[in-house]
């Protein structure tokens, strides 16, 4: 079987080399087909970060092994990690964060065990990168949540769920403000929960989790979230865990996967053979279960657990007393250690599963979308407008433009109602939103908003518009705090 692998920038070729002689120690069938990623390639002149080659090497095989990759500061480009897992929709990033003896956290020392599986999804969110700068003092980001890409995670997380046997799911949320994007998520997670009777699922809103996580983390076991949300829990649950030294990452799609660890490219320590490579050996050992490789996990990851165990350590972690390891030192141990077993939550060597990298490759992009069942109508526009002017003259003179199926509902300024009532306390920023609902409801077309939105340029400039519909009767948009 082969793979992709992309050694990476910073400490990323000094690790992967650690973890390629392990596996090769070890007797892993793989062959690795190296490919050209990350900042050496940007500064190639590749605006995505890699070479057209190494593209189709990676989607020809299936698997990335890839090690941390920096992406150039400061000339528009966007990031290398980012791209790979949105191009390829890699859509649920899962990262698992495991008490490690050897490996002392205030948790350990307390005798409290953590096994807590984040399920982040991958594609969308606020990493969608769509932003605007409305005026010169305000900027806007998209955040776009689906209902087809909240399943694709959500069922992933289920599923992954099911097979480990764990006893709880969770959803973390922040559905109490954002209600429409984060309610979709929500509404997505209890929908797919009723497939799965069997398995405990709830939700907590996302800053309660974090504070339940450091709280009492042994209460958890598997939590989905949305991208942001995720990234930021799972940061936190490594820090329960002794670091991102070790916190491994699987970025899992239908046709393609890529495996990586969490932490960066650590310039300050390159190449100097200090570097902790735990959290790509772990990621790496994921690889080997996902393509059934379930012996050659069990013997590696047993005698990673085992040199742990024996409180052997790089710089980063363990007894200060005990003189640390260096990068190459620490897999020579692991290597030598391969056939033992640690005293503690030793992994059962089971039988390889039968499985190929085979990739089905499309032959047109697939659409996700989910069938309509209700009655969708206009019934107004927001006008996203730029103005210096106070909300009464914004409201006057946008009455003028309201014309036979128009009338002005409100004014707000960054989300808070300033007209028809507010108060003089609201401090205000020269980009304000001109709320228009149809009279009496009635059911509007895009020409009459665009007969409005000409009609209001005369007196704005009009930064952005969003359509208000309705589905049967249902608004689908929020209100202004204080409407």
């Amino acid at each position: 079987m082969k793979i992709a692998v992309a050694k990476g920038d910073g400490i990323g070729p000094e690790i992967m080399n650690a973890v390629i002689r392990v596996f090769n120690a070890a007797e892993v069938p793989l062959e690795y087909e190296y490919v050209d990623m990350g900042k050496w390639v940007f500064d190639k002149g590749f605006n995505n970060g890699m070479t057209d080659a190494a593209k189709q090497t990676i989607e020809e095989l299936g698997i990335l092994f890839k090690g941390p990759m920096e992406t150039p500061k400061g000339k528009g480009v966007k990031s290398i990690n980012v791209t790979a897992r949105k191009t390829w929709n890699t859509y649920a990033n899962k990262r698992v964060f495991q008490t490690l003896h050897g490996v002392d956290t205030v948790f350990s020392k307390a005798g409290i065990p953590i096994d807590i599986t984040i399920v982040r999804e991958n594609i969308e969110d606020t990493y969608g990168g769509i932003e605007h700068m409305l005026t010169h003092d305000v900027a806007l980001s998209r955040r776009f949540i689906t209902r087809p890409g909240s399943m694709q995670v959500i069922r992933y997380a289920f599923e992954m769920a099911k097979q480990k046997n764990a006893r709880r799911i969770t959803c973390g949320h922040k559905a109490n403000i954002m209600k429409l994007t984060d309610g979709l998520f929500l509404e997505c997670f209890y929908e797919v929960a009723k497939e799965y009777p069997e398995l405990k699922a709830d939700d907590v809103i996302v800053d309660d989790l974090c504070m339940k996580l450091v709280v009492q983390p042994n209460n958890f076991d598997v939590v989905v979230l949305t991208n942001l949300q995720g990234d930021i829990v799972s940061d936190l649950c490594a820090g329960l865990v002794g670091g991102l030294g070790f916190a491994p990452s699987a970025n899992i799609g239908d046709h393609i996967c890529i495996f990586e660890a969490v932490h960066g490219t650590a310039p300050d320590i390159a190449g100097k053979n200090i570097a902790n490579p735990t959290a790509l050996l772990l990621s790496g050992i994921a690889m080997l279960r996902h393509v059934g490789l379930l012996e050659k996990a069990a013997h590696i990851e047993n005698a990673l657990l085992y040199t742990l165990e024996q409180g052997v350590h790089t710089g980063d972690f363990g007894d200060k007393s005990v003189p640390p390891a260096n990068t190459t030192a620490f897999a020579d141990t692991i290597i030598a250690n391969i056939g033992k077993k640690p005293q503690l939550n030793a992994k059962p060597e089971l039988a390889d599963v039968a499985s190929t990298c085979t990739v089905l490759h499309p032959d047109k992009n697939t659409m996700l979308e989910s069938k309509e069942t209700s009655q969708e109508k206009i019934v107004g526009v927001d006008l996203f407008i730029e103005s210096s002017e106070l909300p009464e003259v914004i409201a006057k003179k946008s009455q003028r433009h309201a014309g036979v199926k128009f009338k002005i509902v409100n004014v707000s300024n960054r989300g808070t109602q300033v007209w028809p009532t507010g108060s003089v306390f609201t401090d205000l920023v020269n980009q304000y939103n001109v709320r228009f609902e149809s009279i009496d409801g009635h059911s509007l077309n895009q020409q009459d908003v665009i007969g409005l939105y000409v009609s209001m340029s005369g007196d704005f400039k009009i930064c952005s518009l969003e359509l208000l519909n309705e589905w049967d009767g249902k608004k689908a948009y929020s209100l202004a705090q204080g409407q």
